[in-house]
């Protein structure tokens, strides 16, 4: 148990002697982390100051030097929190200026773990048909509020193969979608149907997290080009005037078979009309 000075011990004594209220507690502590920038935050009904401390589960309590008596209800802990997979408690202890904070009243925070429970927002992506009229996505890889080594890191820094992008997609102007994971930020989405435009949304999506964590924000949704049918794209081009030089063949001996069944059949009936005439 932490030891209490004469100064606050004197305080403390006077204040029970004439009956004047405790100190009030902060309330409401939250976490608020997105894209690992995480914000301790507390409401306060007094003008009193707090101090923050806080520590990894089952270690020493520790401060960060600008959450020390401080009058305004939050602290910035993103580069305190440096094992990322470790949960974390912080307790708000309220202050009075003028006496050392030895056993002030605190309020202790849920816990907190950096990697399971930042919020992940929606990455930019972008939808472009590559020289075979194929759909490809590319999806930028987002960065964190994390520093180390002289640069920002991004999510791939963090979660490595654990990072992976949910896409979902489907013809545009159809209510039916459909759903994959992928690993890379390079997508080529193959087998899908000529002719149509397809609209696609993208989450990031975290498989080692807990159900209700595994999925990120989704994305707009953004949308392909028409897939035109390119008849010397998609087959050899000799083949393809091979085939219409006998389609073209055909046509012209079916035409020519025509015309000359018509011409035959009008000599036949031009016969029969005059030998009728000569039996009459």
């Amino acid at each position: 148990m932490r030891r209490i000075s004469v100064c606050h011990f004197l305080l403390l004594f006077f204040s029970s002697v004439s009956g004047s209220a405790p100190l009030p507690r902060a309330q409401n502590l939250t976490w608020k982390s997105f894209n690992f920038k995480t914000i301790l935050t507390w409401s306060s009904d007094s003008d009193h100051t707090h101090t923050v401390e806080f520590s990894r589960v089952g270690r020493e309590r520790r401060r960060n030097p600008h959450c020390i008596r401080i009058s305004h209800p939050e602290c910035d802990l993103t580069d305190d929190l440096t094992d990322l997979k470790a949960a974390y408690t912080a307790d708000v202890v309220t202050e009075l200026m003028t006496f050392d904070p030895m056993e002030l009243p605190l309020t202790q925070s849920k816990r907190f773990s950096p990697y399971n429970d930042t919020v992940i927002g929606a990455p930019q992506f972008s939808v472009k048909l590559d020289e075979n009229d194929t759909i490809v996505l590319h999806i930028a890889d987002q960065q964190t509020a994390l520093y180390r080594d002289g640069r920002h890191l991004t999510l791939r820094d963090v979660f490595k193969h654990n990072l992976k992008y949910s896409i979902m997609y489907n013809k545009a102007g159809s209510t039916g979608r459909k759903q994959t994971v992928v690993s890379d930020s390079e997508v080529v989405m193959r087998d899908l149907e000529r002719g149509p435009s397809y609209c696609f949304r993208v989450s990031v999506f975290i498989a080692s997290r807990r159900a209700n964590r595994k999925l990120a924000k989704w994305t707009l949704p953004k949308c392909s080009p028409a897939l035109t049918f390119d008849l010397f794209k998609e087959f050899d081009p000799v083949l393809v005037i091979a085939g219409l030089l006998v389609i073209v063949t055909l046509l012209i001996l079916v035409t020519v078979a025509v015309v000359c069944c018509c011409r035959r059949r009008g000599r036949e009936k031009q016969e029969e009309e005059i030998h009728v005439v000569k039996e009459v």
